[in-house]
């Protein structure tokens, strides 16, 4: 009698630890759709920003963990001592290359600080990354149809370069090895709405003197090739590596002169930033200038003239130093997502994009995903057909499954990202056998590599 009171309570302690298990279960399922339903509404105020991205892919991880059977696993919960390693090694790993993105603490209005770095660093709050690239694009070079040292003949200078293959850098890129201008023939007479994109580094520390790495907007022509820029009618922008700081000068034919100076820890030789992105966006009178994912400048008056702009680089330093440009981009800025997604049932952008021969999304996507999550989040009615395409480099049947996986990849940013029902949101790919052109230069394959939105 006592084995079958024993063997009762057994079974009963048995079940009650079922019952338990069971319930923590669903607890923890509760917790992690909370989550996820939190890192929803987190990505979509922060999307254009790395923050955003980060949190979503974390729950997208616990998701995934939740689906694969791992719920049961508990995560011990980091002493002082484990966090200080942890961080001490995720150090070590950006330093060595690895491809993590940078941990940037977020600022107030979804704005963010500078990176944290060793050593006293000046704190600085920077614009997000609200640029937006215009889509048809009117000119593009990274150098690659030249040989090592030529120089191209769509540009014009009163100084030297010439193109060269850089060390542990990929591509072309053009040097700039002396003081002058670089005249684009192409970018003269600049559209009101337009966005100019390049990449560009230096080998050296310039020091502080001198005027730095130059654009020169000017109405007048001849100022272009110009020492000295100080002719009405010029605006300017300094961007100095050697002080850490971009110059903005304004020469207005009516009206006082402005000159004034902005912090730019983005490209600072002195702790050994030497490469930057910089991207260009005119909009009428106003300019903005964006470092990597930063904004730096934004001046509503920058474009003072109502005759038409033309564009230079120019280099001046005192030190004997190189600036290298590469993937100068071009376009006039198209029209705006919504009304295009809304009125015309279409959308088309090369601006979403992809590690090579991968599904994975890069960062500056953000901008142009976040204006598709806002449309389909403010108009719960629309649904909307995702068709990926590519360029024709390679095989065309690992195209096709490629470009399919890269519409599946921007479902899945829209649904935990924003939240979007996965019921509104169909996909296709269709490899490179729907080309827009030849398909034969590296500026006609990057149209060719784009995402179509269709409304259904």
């Amino acid at each position: 009698m006592n084995s079958l009171k024993l063997l009762f309570f057994l079974s009963c302690f048995l079940i009650q630890l079922a019952v338990q298990a069971q319930e923590e279960k669903k607890n923890l399922l509760k917790r992690i759709t909370e989550k996820t339903k939190t890192t929803s509404e987190q990505r979509a105020e922060n999307t254009g920003d790395k923050i955003g991205n980060k949190i979503g892919d974390k729950a997208d991880a616990a998701v995934d963990s939740l689906l694969s059977g791992a719920w049961f696993k508990k995560k011990k919960k980091p002493n002082a001592e484990n966090e200080k390693s942890q961080t001490k090694g995720k150090t070590k790993s950006k330093k060595e290359g690895d491809d993590e993105e940078d941990s940037n603490e977020e600022g107030a209005n979804g704005d963010r600080k500078a990176n944290v770095k060793n050593g006293p660093q000046s704190v600085g709050a920077y614009g997000k990354f609200d640029f937006v690239a215009g889509e048809k694009q009117l000119y593009f070079d990274n150098f690659d149809r030249l040989e090592v040292g030529d120089f191209p003949a769509e540009m014009n200078t009163n100084a030297s370069g010439e193109v060269v293959k850089l060390e542990n850098k990929e591509g072309k890129w053009l040097r700039l090895s002396k003081n002058g201008s670089f005249v684009p023939d192409a970018m003269q007479k600049l559209p009101e709405n337009c966005t100019i994109e390049f990449q560009v580094g230096i080998n050296a520390d310039p020091t502080n003197n001198m005027s730095g790495f130059g654009l020169n907007f000017t109405t007048i022509q001849e100022d272009l090739m110009k020492d000295a820029f100080f002719s009405k009618g010029t605006s300017i922008v300094y961007l100095h590596p050697g002080a850490a700081e971009a110059g903005i000068f304004i020469n207005p034919t009516n009206g006082p002169e402005i000159d004034n100076q902005i912090k730019m820890p983005q490209w600072d030789v002195k702790s050994g930033d030497q490469f930057v992105k910089v991207s260009i966006w005119r909009q009428k009178g106003r300019l903005r200038v964006y470092m990597n994912e930063d904004k730096i400048i934004d001046v509503p008056r920058f474009f003072t003239e109502t005759s038409s702009y033309g564009f230079a680089f120019f280099r001046s330093f005192f030190n004997d130093c190189d600036i290298y440009i590469t993937n100068l981009r071009y376009a006039v800025a198209g029209a705006d997502t919504r009304n295009k997604l809304l009125t015309e049932g279409r959308f088309t952008t090369n601006e979403i994009l992809f590690d090579v021969n991968s599904d994975k999304i890069k960062p500056e996507s953000n901008t142009i995903l976040s204006d598709i999550g806002k449309v389909l989040s403010e108009n719960a009615t629309v649904n909307v057909k995702i068709i990926g395409h590519t360029d024709n480099d390679g095989d065309a049947a690992a195209n096709m499954v490629l470009s399919k996986k890269r519409a599946e990849a921007v479902k899945m940013r829209l649904v935990y990202g924003f939240g979007i029902d996965e019921a509104r949101i169909q996909t296709d790919g269709k490899g490179a056998s729907v080309p827009l052109n030849a398909n034969k230069t590296p500026e006609e394959k990057a149209i060719n590599r784009r995402v179509e939105f269709i409304k259904l």
